[in-house]
């Protein structure tokens, strides 16, 4: 188990193997408009937010399509899910060993798989991250499409569609919706769409606390949650064991922000879905 000092809830990282586990503040983040390509119909795509992906036997989930200026597409999935074969179940990702940049990753079912090219936890060690809290909250990957499985791509999270962009206020209050997906091993590896609500953020506002229904499971992890108007919220890190039940988030704006600073991609954004956010509740 890794537990988490001084905050909400003691956690359990979320990979079905290799487990884990700053700005001052979050930087707005502008979601813009998507580059010049050609979306897969959401019918037909093969890799979306929300499918399941595996590197060295760990099972994960990923969260939301992302671009750069160059047009170079990304998904995004946790940290830890790229942590390298048998790292400690508690730590923190400023100091736990990962695999390294150029790992590749499979892509769920499409045949496809992509190059892991952005790493929290490389990034951290590597400009000697001292902060606690960004160390231990900090989980957030990318994994490069190459260029001829993008056209099997689409940035719409099935079922509830969006996102339209990412909270830039650091805030996901208490009591709001949250809606996303996971891809757990547990289940079979069966995309399943998880209904929820926040009982807030901790200071300084890097991790979220949720309850979700389903639960998240190990093999959740990396998974992204949105609010009620279909805006990315964060990236689903920890089951915990108190309060009972409770998955934590990092931030996504914090960890794009991060990432825009330290990956080395120039013009790094989210790409809004092609549907419409419906929220709501799945009958």
């Amino acid at each position: 188990m890794r537990f988490r000092p001084a905050a909400l809830a003691a956690a359990l990282v979320l990979a079905t193997a290799a487990l884990p586990v700053s700005p001052a503040s979050a930087a707005r983040i502008d979601p813009g408009t998507s580059p010049a390509i050609n979306w897969a119909p959401v019918e037909s795509a093969t890799i979306y937010p929300g499918i399941g992906t595996e590197a060295a036997g760990a099972g994960c989930t990923a969260n939301f399509v992302y671009t750069d200026r160059d047009q170079n597409v990304y998904i995004g999935q946790a940290a830890h899910c790229t942590s390298a074969e048998g790292s400690p179940l508690s730590g923190s990702g400023c100091a736990s060993p990962s695999q390294p940049l150029g790992t590749r990753v499979s892509l769920g079912s499409s045949g496809a798989s992509g190059e892991l090219v952005y790493s929290s936890w490389l990034a951290m060690q590597k400009v000697g991250e001292t902060d606690e809290i960004t160390c231990l909250s900090n989980d957030f990957a990318l994994i490069r499409i190459p260029a001829e499985a993008v056209a099997k791509v689409n940035p719409s999270v099935p079922l509830f569609g969006g996102p339209v962009g990412v909270i830039d206020n650091g805030g996901l209050p208490a009591g709001e919706p949250v809606y996303g997906y996971g891809a757990s091993g547990l289940r079979g590896g069966i995309e399943t769409p998880q209904q929820g609500f926040s009982l807030g953020t901790e200071p300084p506002g890097w991790y979220h606390l949720v309850y979700l229904l389903p639960p998240g499971v190990p093999g959740d992890s990396g998974g992204g949650l949105m609010d009620s108007r279909g805006r990315a919220a964060g990236v689903l890190i920890s089951l915990n064991t108190l309060p009972p039940g409770t998955n934590g988030l990092t931030d996504l704006a914090r960890a794009l922000a991060y990432a825009q600073q330290h990956s080395g991609l120039k013009g790094l954004t989210l790409v809004p879905g092609t549907e419409a956010f419906t929220g709501g509740l799945v009958g």
